[in-house]
């Protein structure tokens, strides 16, 4: 009976012994585990597994209410909505300066052919464009251009 108690006793004081654990590896590569670091050799520290021994928590910690992470929530919700819709609104802006720039240079390609442009005046009747309104709209063109293709 004394032996069993002796054993008991052994037992449960062998649960509040930390030892800390070390691995390091040899000239062979081998990787070793030990309590005690071996000379010479670089070891390092295997963390704590068991729980025991680990610092608590800082005393000035204090979780956050649920009111408080929901109003978190929302916040973190919205600016990434703005961001989304702001996103998008680049996107657009970039699509529609693409799309002016294809027309620009279509319009510049058309006037530098040397054709004769025909335009309508409010009866219906053909009006073609002299030199002085295609070199006007040359220049309309090549703005267009610099505005929307860069």
């Amino acid at each position: 009976m004394r032996a069993l108690f002796t054993l008991a006793a052994l037992a449960l004081l062998s649960f509040n012994v930390q030892a800390g654990l070390n691995k390091w590896v040899d000239t062979a590569g081998n990787v070793h585990y030990s309590d005690a670091p071996p000379q010479n050799v670089k070891t390092q520290s295997v963390p704590n597994i068991a729980g025991t021994g680990q610092a608590a928590a800082p005393a000035t910690y204090s979780s956050k209410s649920y009111v408080e992470r929901e109003a978190e929530l929302k916040k973190s919700k919205q600016e990434k909505s703005e961001a989304n819709e702001k996103k998008a609104q680049q996107e657009a802006q970039a699509e529609e300066r693409k799309r002016n720039c294809t027309a620009a240079q279509q319009n510049l390609r058309m006037l530098e052919e040397g054709t004769r442009i025909v335009t309508y005046d409010a009866n219906g009747e053909k009006v073609y464009l002299d030199d002085a309104g295609r070199e006007q709209r040359l220049n309309d063109a090549r703005k267009a251009i610099s505005n929307n293709c860069n």
